[in-house]
């Protein structure tokens, strides 16, 4: 699903015209990533939970030159999704 599909959804889920479908949705995708950025935790219940995880530094290897490096520590997001949604998944995914 491409945002614009998703906007559209959200749309006539909440009764909005398209427009306001595409602000809502970009407003929920700027707050998660505000408040990633400001180092907190986004749960959302019944769906997952967004984090801000560190990487240690560590020593990694150049594939063409075989080169020993050393890779710096470094930040990325995770998601966990809720038990529920997983669930569903496996159930979906068994079929």
């Amino acid at each position: 699903m491409k945002k614009s599909e998703l906007a559209v959804q959200v749309a006539e889920a909440c009764d909005l015209s398209d427009p306001a479908g595409v602000a809502a949705v970009d407003a929920v995708f700027q707050i998660i990533a505000d408040a990633l950025i400001a180092g907190d935790r986004v749960a959302l219940p019944q769906f997952g939970t967004f984090e801000i995880k560190e990487r240690p530094a560590r020593t990694g290897r150049n594939f063409r030159t075989g080169e020993v490096m050393d890779i710096p520590v470094s930040k990325t997001i995770t998601f966990k999704p809720a038990s529920h949604l997983k669930t569903a998944f496996k159930k979906d995914d068994a079929s």
